[in-house]
């Protein structure tokens, strides 16, 4: 590991953390991005990390708290985008249809997309906006 990516995965660990904290699973080889595709079954939150603003001001905590939510997804799992590309990039060919972007969160069923809020709607949004996105999602899929 050269000092740039040792730099940057210091500075993304509190990312990370803010997260698995709240009950994610990081995914961080393509490997387990497969093996959770293949084998999960019911409902999942996937929300793809970024080191950006609207990440941290906006996308994270808006997880986290639509997770107090009556209905809510049964598996929690994050992807980070620029750190781990690879995996990111295999959890992405999973979101057929769907451009990349970072931050971005999918509602899954059985693996497949069944909603999926881009950066553009998250970006320019109050954390409160986004929580309603993913709780009227959650009300209708979980």
């Amino acid at each position: 590991m050269n000092a740039y990516e040792a730099y940057m995965k210091e500075i993304s660990q509190p990312m990370r953390d803010e997260l698995t904290e709240a009950g994610f699973t990081e995914l961080v080889s393509p490997e387990e991005v497969d093996e959770f595709i293949s084998s999960v079954k019911g409902t999942s939150l996937v929300v793809i990390n970024s080191v950006c603003g609207c990440a941290a001001g906006l996308a994270r905590p808006a997880a986290i708290k639509s997770l107090k939510n009556d209905n809510r997804p049964e598996h929690l799992v994050t992807v980070f985008a620029g750190q781990d590309r690879e995996s990111t990039a295999r959890m992405r060919d999973y979101l057929e249809g769907y451009e990349p972007s970072s931050p971005s969160m999918a509602i899954l069923k059985d693996g497949q997309v069944m909603h999926f809020i881009p950066r553009e709607h998250i970006e320019d949004y109050e954390v409160e906006e986004i929580v309603e996105n993913l709780t009227e999602a959650y009300d209708k899929y979980c």
